[in-house]
């Protein structure tokens, strides 16, 4: 089947409008948040209005630039964040399509400034791979662009530091399955990490496979989480999931030298 790689202006406008209302119906946006852009060529995109709530846009609203961002099209004035979008398409040739949202639970971590590279989950490693946050940047500046350059290549998302997250894909679809994906993947570590407070990590062999698989379905970025070798728990992971044992050992280990102490103490006492 022959993919095609650009949608038509009418197939771009539609569809952001659908991807609008599916990113506003699950919470991912509030008011007039977030942004979506498509390529619709080599150097023009269908781009988002400023000041529209994602869950009711029309087609008629959406504006069409150029990759300098210069508007070709439109009624309305695209956001500033659409320097994000046009970053993400020149550092990223292979890149279609981009969305940006504040989901709750990924935004959280972006807030906390926790990267997501826990491999917790086959679908996060193939899907996602490694998120980092990118450095905190004035929205609607060039500082934002400038602080996602480094990471628009070898993965396919990030984190933006105290404001939200961008996700990235070869079209629209894909794009908005990332991002998804990453609030759902945030979700599996908020409750791991802090509510039943303990996961069984994949190990290195296991993530190998999964790398293997992503390449083998034309993922090319995200990179590797950082792993354990099965058995061994000298590994960082290993060593942050032995830690509440460490500790119980130590406490152990501490007791009876104390008590070894006391008792020679005593017997020199009585000895006198």
């Amino acid at each position: 089947m022959n993919y095609k790689k650009y949608y038509s202006d009418f197939e771009a406008k539609k569809l952001i409008c659908e991807i609008g209302k599916r990113i506003y119906n699950k919470g991912f946006v509030a008011a007039n948040d977030g942004n979506i852009s498509v390529k619709v060529g080599s150097n023009a995109i269908i781009t988002t209005p400023t000041g529209v709530s994602k869950g009711f846009m029309t087609p008629d609203m959406m504006v069409k630039m150029d990759l300098s961002g210069n508007v070709i099209s439109g009624n309305r004035k695209p956001s500033s964040e659409v320097k994000m979008h046009l970053r993400v398409y020149k550092e990223n040739p292979e890149v279609n399509a981009v969305v940006h949202a504040h989901p709750p639970v990924a935004t959280s971590f972006a807030v906390a400034g926790i990267s997501l590279d826990k491999p917790i989950v086959p679908e996060a490693v193939i899907l996602l791979g490694n998120v980092p946050v990118a450095p905190y940047a004035t929205p609607g500046t060039e500082e934002v662009p400038d602080s996602i350059a480094p990471y628009c290549k070898d993965h396919n998302a990030v984190l933006l530091a105290n404001h939200g997250a961008l996700t990235w894909g070869k079209d629209l679809i894909e794009a908005y399955y990332r991002m998804e994906a990453l609030e759902h993947y945030s979700l599996m570590l908020m409750y791991t990490n802090n509510i039943i407070n303990r996961a069984n990590e994949l190990n290195c062999s296991q993530i190998s496979d999964l790398i293997q698989i992503r390449q083998n379905m034309g993922i090319k970025a995200g990179g590797q989480p950082p792993c354990k070798d099965a058995g061994n728990p000298s590994s960082p992971i290993g060593r942050e999931s032995e830690k509440p044992n460490q500790k119980e050992n130590l406490a152990e280990e501490i007791v009876q030298k104390v008590t070894e102490n006391v008792l020679k103490t005593l017997n020199r006492g009585d000895g006198k």
